[in-house]
């Protein structure tokens, strides 16, 4: 089943992009094609009037729940896992620029010699300036995800829903590369995925979503102009919320 409308529904987004999803096909680093594939797609979701802002995640560099298993302490493992989120931020800012789009990289880890420090009322600015955000360095705090840094970002820009970029055009009853009679939801909410244990996001972020209504929808980044086409209501996703 396919979605669509005859217009964009939101106003401003939060696109949550794994740092996974910039390594391409490799399975580690940055890879350039994907990145400016990415910035693209970016740029003309920007084009449909609709502010922007990613949250990027740095799992293709490091992931500090992982490392932290071999004796780091937790948040000294954070701490360089959002780390590599920065480095992330600041690749897909710069290819966001060369596609034509003002962009500006804040950090919620304040580091003024590299990129902007985190401040709301000066992200709301930007958005009104007509720029595309890139959220780096997490909430700024250890035990917390990406994925949570996304809704809470989201709250604080007024947006109208987070875009939760996956490998799969949906949610499924079930992980769909291992089980092939797993059954896509169009639309469910907040609770249903809770009770289902449906791995969409960590239950922190999802808590959150419930808590102020906002609205996730879950698609394949792997599509071409997957966000434009999710944007306009086009293509599979799941809506929820």
């Amino acid at each position: 089943m396919t979605n669509s409308m005859a217009k964009p529904n939101y106003r401003r987004v939060i696109v949550k992009l794994s740092g996974e999803a910039l390594s391409g096909r490799e399975k580690f680093g940055i890879d350039q094609p994907t990145i400016d594939r990415f910035a693209a797609d970016l740029v003309a979701a920007h084009s449909l009037g609709i502010g922007l802002g990613i949250v990027v995640g740095g799992g293709n560099i490091l992931r500090g729940a992982q490392i932290s298993e071999d004796g780091l302490s937790r948040p000294t493992a954070d701490a360089m896992g959002m780390l590599a989120t920065v480095m992330n931020a600041l690749v897909l800012e710069a290819a966001i620029e060369r596609a034509g789009v003002n962009a500006r990289t804040m950090s919620a880890l304040a580091m003024p010699q590299v990129c902007e420090t985190y401040e709301r009322q000066r992200a709301l600015r930007h958005l009104e300036d007509d720029m595309i955000i890139v959220f780096a360095g997490g909430t700024g705090n250890p035990y917390f995800t990406t994925d949570t840094t996304a809704v809470l970002r989201a709250a604080e820009m007024g947006c109208d829903a987070v875009l939760k970029a996956t490998d799969v055009d949906g949610v499924y009853s079930a992980d769909p590369k291992r089980d092939p009679t797993a059954r896509r939801y169009d639309r469910l909410d907040h609770q249903q995925a809770l009770n289902q244990n449906l791995k969409i996001m960590d239950a922190t972020a999802f808590a959150l979503a419930r808590e102020i209504r906002m609205p996730i929808i879950v698609f394949s980044i792997r599509e071409q102009s997957a966000i434009e086409t999710v944007l306009r209501g086009e293509g599979h996703y799941t809506t929820v919320g």
